[in-house]
C-alpha cells in the first residue's frame, strides 16, 4: 500500500509560479512510476504529467508542455511538479498518483492517489 500526500497548492496570478510536492510512503518508491492529475469544476479528470521510477522518462498533456516540469527525488520519496506562467485555465484541484513500474496517462491505471491540492490561478 503506497500513501501520498501532496502540497504546495495556493493562490497565485496569471503569470506565476508555484511548486507542487508530493511524499510517497513505503520504502520502494523508486520502483513506481509517478504522475500528477487534475480536475476542475464541472469538468473531466485529465492527466498533466508522469515519470518514471528512475525519472528518465516523463511524458505530458500538450497544455502544460514547456510550462510544467515533472521531477522526482527517490531519496526523499518525493515527486514535484513545477508549474510556471501558471493560466487561470491550471485552476484544478491536483492530485499525485503513483503505479507499480511503468507510466502510464490514463487516470484508470493508478491505484494510489493523494488527496489533492488545490491551486487557483487568478486573472
Amino acid at each position: 500500500q503506497v500513501q501520498l500526500v501532496e502540497s504546495g497548492g495556493g493562490l497565485v496570478q496569471a503569470g506565476g509560479s508555484l511548486r507542487l510536492s508530493c511524499v510517497a510512503s513505503g520504502r520502494t518508491f523508486s520502483t513506481y512510476a509517478m504522475g500528477w492529475f487534475r480536475q476542475a469544476p464541472g469538468k473531466e479528470r485529465e492527466f498533466v504529467a508522469t515519470i518514471s521510477g528512475n525519472g528518465k522518462i516523463t511524458y505530458y498533456a500538450d497544455s502544460v508542455k514547456r510550462r510544467f516540469t515533472i521531477s522526482r527525488d527517490n531519496a526523499k520519496n518525493t515527486v514535484y511538479l513545477q508549474m510556471n506562467s501558471l493560466k487561470p485555465e491550471d485552476t484544478a484541484l491536483y492530485y499525485c498518483v503513483a503505479r507499480e513500474l511503468y507510466t502510464s496517462q490514463l487516470s484508470s491505471y493508478y491505484p494510489y492517489w493523494g488527496q489533492g491540492t488545490q491551486v487557483t490561478v487568478s486573472s
